[in-house]
């Protein structure tokens, strides 16, 4: 499967777009018709998210959530795939931003940088071409997966839209952001909404709690930059779009904040990175819950399908709050 991806990747011009965007469409039905592991924790992980918003979910509503996040899921892929056979006045049509702290961090970025947090939405790639043009050039760390081969295809497709990669796991991995963020017109956006990393942070979210990555606050402290909120979700487009974007349906990035760092630096250390995260989540979780079927999180993100035995560095509190769900039985 990782070859065939990789050569679409490599000879994206050779097949219609359409077709392909079927083949994904396909994949994406098949899978959630087979309610695969994936599937099964996406509803999950939906279901919390629902209930928070709406109250009980029945399973009618769920499985016509998880369905609609499948087809969002699988689209990314489709699109991240073939980007190398589209213009860049195909892309930009597809693109738009907006919120509060838009406006802001394109005044901010003249001169100066910004830390972003974001979470597994819509298309992340995309979102990195369009802030390129839109902000400020993008510095961004992504997850240094096993296969090597996707790995490189991925890299590559996010360079050639203009990022400069970093990858988990490099020596001093803050330091060299922290140093991007020293120059003037950068952002650094950071996928945070799932630790890949035994630092994380425990943070309220959706009536649950979850583990998040601590690096967008532990930058915006150390650097005293304002921390801005990235949120993205999939529109429809109307006739003009759809000419020049060749496609149906477009994203729309919203940018929330800044949050100003400086209040909690008189915080000790960990309490501040941990409030300031719990911030962030305030602002990111609250449109995700406009928009869920565009959270592609097929992994367990809350602490009731975390097993935290295995973890490292879990404060007591939260430890006990687990064993107290579990119940008797130690099960959750």
């Amino acid at each position: 499967m990782n070859h065939v991806l990789s050569a679409l990747a490599k000879h994206a011009s050779w097949l219609p777009e359409t077709l392909i965007r079927a083949v994904f469409s396909f994949a994406a039905d098949a899978a959630w018709l087979l309610h695969i592991a994936g599937v099964r924790q996406l509803e999950r992980n939906l279901r919390q998210v629902l209930q928070h918003r709406d109250g009980q979910v029945d399973r009618r509503t769920l499985r016509r959530s998880s369905r609609k996040a499948m087809h969002s899921y699988f689209m990314y892929f489709a699109e991240a795939l073939t980007v190398g056979a589209r213009s860049e006045q195909e892309l930009l049509a597809r693109i738009r931003g907006e919120g509060e702290g838009f406006a802001s961090i394109q005044e901010l970025c003249v001169e100066s940088s910004a830390p972003i947090a974001m979470g597994h939405q819509g298309n992340w790639d995309y979102a990195g071409f369009w802030a390129n043009t839109a902000i400020a050039p993008v510095t961004t760390v992504a997850e240094r997966l096993k296969n090597e081969e996707l790995l490189k295809v991925f890299v590559s497709i996010r360079e050639e839209l203009g990022m400069t990669i970093l990858l988990t796991g490099e020596h001093g991995l803050i330091g060299q952001l922290e140093e991007r963020l020293d120059e003037a017109h950068v952002i650094v956006p950071l996928l945070a909404d799932r630790d890949l990393s035994r630092h994380g942070v425990f943070v309220n979210a959706f009536g649950s709690m979850m583990r998040v990555a601590r690096g967008p606050a532990t930058i915006a402290l150390e650097t005293g930059r304002p921390l801005y909120v990235f949120n993205m979700h999939r529109e429809a487009l109307d006739a003009a779009g759809r000419r020049v974007a060749g496609i149906k349906h477009g994203y729309v990035c919203t940018i929330s904040g800044p949050i100003d760092p400086h209040p909690y630096e008189d915080m000790p250390k960990e309490e501040a990175i941990t409030a300031l995260s719990q911030a962030w989540v305030d602002i990111w979780s609250a449109k995700i819950e406009d928009h869920p079927e565009d959270w592609h999180m097929l992994q367990p993100v809350f602490i009731e399908d975390l097993d935290l035995a295995r973890m490292h560095g879990v404060p007591e509190n939260i430890d006990s709050i687990s064993r107290t769900s579990a119940g008797p039985s130690g099960r959750m």
